[in-house]
């Protein structure tokens, strides 16, 4: 136990460390992003995915996604999702996969209209692959992650590993945003997201990904701290994350973590037994307290505009017309294109395109679920249906995955805010899949 404690306090050192490299020396960023795939696959190609592997690494790179973008080490959008589909299908030709996933085939089949659709468009002024590419990338990468991880047998202690290496690079994410900006007193002048305290890159895509951190250092606190230095050092971490994700100013990250811990705790004193439920109390008021005082703490630092911000007003303290900072309009011009395209829809990346027409600007959608509607229509009503009602059937069968709830939230809420840019909700929602063997840890079992 004491090698395991010395080599996760190794690993975080490590991820700070490798901020600050990054800080130093911006070119490194690129080479880390050839080193993590490379390395995978020589760690894959060696141990012939005999430990679900590819999962660790896959999580690696959802984890180091957004550290990547802000620091200009993502090649392009698509880098970190077209790496994780590799490393499932390599998965998938070592370890094979269920034969039951074929719904996630099929959800694959049902996007083929769509693109059909946009492929016969002649528009000089439209680049069908690019469009295409940028919208279906994040769809392809779920199915592609959920036909690897349908119910693939995992034990409760390999899960949270996994989780771990995803975390790791997110503290390196949390240090750099740091290292950019210190003082966040000095740059928060209004409501409005903060490019500042998110490294000068989008508020939107930082707090989903710190939001993510907060989960799994919450996780590592309640279920998997043992003794009283590494309490500390993941309180520390937990509320470190929670400060630099909440003054990005970005509410959807910080506000779905919130959730996945709620779902994770509510599981949790479902489960236990009546001794449990009584220790539970413990782990409710201090978590409660923790939240305070990071939230007073955030308030002080931004002179009491965090809460403005979450009360949807501006610096005056004046109620906003929007409250989803212009989303409103996008989603409801999406489901009036569907209306409009009830069986095929527009087609896929269209709907970015038809708004630039209409508006003379292009503005893609944040909100996957209306995007699926009005590109793909009634296709991506049966889609939709697929990815929503098919982890719920599963969790019939596989109630020892106590973060089943919290991972499916996790995917719900994040494509309604930041679609799929990033390829954190496609293998986050995979993950909901996994057939989970687990021995709650004493903590939580006693």
């Amino acid at each position: 136990m004491k090698n395991t404690k010395l080599s996760y306090s190794f690993l975080l050192v490590l991820h700070a460390v490798i901020a600050l490299a990054v800080f130093a020396i911006p070119l490194l960023s690129k080479l880390y992003a050839l080193f993590i795939p490379i390395a995978g696959f020589f760690i894959v190609y060696r141990t012939k995915n005999a430990n679900n592997e590819v999962l660790y690494i896959a999580a690696y790179l959802v984890g180091v996604e957004v550290f990547l973008r802000m620091t200009g080490g993502n090649f392009n959008n698509e880098f970190i999702k077209v790496n994780v589909i590799f490393f499932m299908l390599l998965g998938m030709i070592y370890s094979n996969f269920s034969t039951n996933a074929f719904l996630y085939w099929f959800f694959l089949i049902l996007l083929i209209p769509g693109i059909l659709i946009t492929a016969t468009i002649f528009n000089p002024s439209i680049d069908v692959k690019k469009s295409l590419v940028f919208n279906l990338s994040g769809p392809v990468c779920l199915a592609i992650s959920s036909i690897y991880m349908f119910k693939r047998r995992i034990l409760f202690s390999e899960l949270q590993n996994i989780l771990v290496a995803m975390a790791l690079p997110i503290l390196s994410t949390t240090v750099y945003l740091f290292l950019f900006n210190p003082s966040v007193r000095d740059v928060v002048t209004g409501t409005q997201s903060n490019f500042e305290t998110s490294g000068g890159f989008g508020p939107n895509q930082v707090s989903t990904a710190l939001g993510l951190g907060m989960f799994v250092l919450f996780t590592q606190l309640v279920l998997f701290s043992k003794s009283k230095m590494t309490i500390v050092i993941n309180s520390f971490l937990l509320l470190f994350i929670t400060y630099r994700g909440i003054v990005t100013f970005s509410r959807g990250g910080i506000i779905t973590a919130v959730v996945m811990i709620v779902c994770l705790l509510f599981l949790l004193y479902r489960f236990s037994n009546a001794k449990g439920k009584s220790k539970f109390v413990l782990v409710f008021i201090l978590t409660g307290l923790m939240a305070v005082g990071v939230w007073t703490y955030s308030s002080f630092q931004t002179r009491g505009l965090i809460e403005k911000r979450y009360a949807n007003q501006d610096a005056r303290g004046r109620e906003k017309k929007d409250k989803l900072g212009g989303r409103e309009q996008i989603m409801n011009e999406e489901v009036t294109l569907f209306l409009e395209n009830p069986l095929l829809g527009v087609g896929a990346g269209m709907g970015k395109q038809i708004r630039k027409e209409a508006f003379g600007e292009e503005v893609a959608s944040h909100n996957e679920i209306t995007r699926m509607l009005s590109e793909h229509g009634l296709f991506g009503v049966f889609g939709l249906l697929i990815l929503i009602i098919t982890p719920f059937v599963l969790y019939i069968n596989n109630r020892q995955h106590l973060y089943f709830l919290s991972f499916f939230v996790f995917w719900l809420l994040t494509i309604n805010h930041a679609a799929m840019r990033t390829a954190a909700p496609a293998f986050v929602y995979a993950l909901s899949l996994l057939l989970v063997q687990v021995k709650i840890p004493e903590k939580a079992e006693n």
